[in-house]
This record gives structure tokens, sequence and C-alpha cells, in this order.
């Protein structure tokens, strides 16, 4: 259980345990799992798309790059946003396994460098991104749960490739009740 320092006050504490969830789960998971699953996979196999509804492996890893790209680094941190949606998923490939895993490093390190200089206040603040009206925090849950999101397709992807168990959890205890 985590629990809040209570010396804080509220706007603080929500803060620091807000920023350190959406980093968890973006840097701690999300990422060195998608870069994991790219690690076992072929180049063809980043590639492949079953059919041309479907998006390969790597069109996932540019849509996450430019959907984070596109909400945390020009939605909260006013950055300009050039990002063309489309291009993500039409990209055929094979892009060398090398740049994706490059491109989600420099997005690890750019999406850092926004949240280090988010403070309480902001977390509230009204802004636009892709059309949509929101504010901080539905910004960064609506990051997380994308990449959570694709991240399970990926993740999926590879284990039905490569039969196996991506041991996501080897060494802990999942039966803990309580």
């Amino acid at each position: 259980m985590v629990t809040a320092p209570t010396d804080q006050p509220l706007a603080n504490q929500i803060h620091g345990l807000l920023l350190a969830e959406v980093r968890r789960r973006l840097f701690d998971e999300s990422v060195p799992r998608l870069k994991k699953c790219l690690s076992l996979l072929s180049e063809a196999e980043i590639w492949y798309k079953p059919n041309p509804h479907a998006n390969s492996v790597g069109n996932l890893v540019l849509h996450l790059c430019g959907n984070a790209r596109q909400w945390i680094l020009h939605g909260i941190g006013d950055q300009p946003d050039y990002r063309q949606r489309q291009a993500e998923f039409d990209e055929a490939g094979p892009l060398p396994t090398d740049q994706l895993l490059a491109a989600l490093d420099q997005l690890s390190e750019e999406v850092e460098a926004v949240l280090a200089h988010l403070v309480p206040h902001q977390l509230v603040l009204a802004r636009q991104v892709q059309g949509f009206n929101e504010n901080t925090i539905s910004i960064l849950i609506h990051v997380v749960e994308h990449f959570s999101y694709h991240t399970g397709q990926v993740s999926y992807y590879t284990k039905i490739r490569k039969e196996l168990d991506l041991g996501y959890y080897a060494g802990k205890a999942l039966d803990v009740t309580g």
C-alpha cells in the first residue's frame, strides 16, 4: 500500500503520487515491455500486418510516440505540434529496430523533461490537444492508458509469434491476497 506524506498540502501529495504513477506505468512498465518485444521480434515480424485493417508493431510504436508527443509535449509542455497521425499508420517499414528503440528512448527523455517541470497547480489547467478540451490530469491518464493498451497488443502479438511467456512478473508472488 502506498501512503502519502501528511506534512505536505494535499495538492502537493496528489501531484507527487500522480507523477510517480505516470512514470512507473510509462517508464518502468510500458516502455521496457515494448523494448523487450522489439528485441525478440525480427524486422519482418515488427512490420507484419495480418490484414489491411490491422497495424504492425512498428506502426504501434510510431503511433505511441506521436500520441505522447502531441498530448504531453504539446498539450502540457506547450511545444509545437508537428504530428502527422496518419503517417504513423501508413509507414510500411521496415524501419530498423534500433530506430524504433531510439525513438522510445528519446520520447522517454522528452516526456520526463515535461513532467519534471510540472507543478501542482498545473494539474487542473484546461488545455486543448488534438481538438479535445482536456486538463493536465486527463492528458496524463490518457497517455498512460493509451500506452498500456497498445503495449498489451504488442505483448500479445509477441507471445503468439514467439510462443513464450514474456516474464513481466517473473519472481513476483501474484497469488497473494488481502
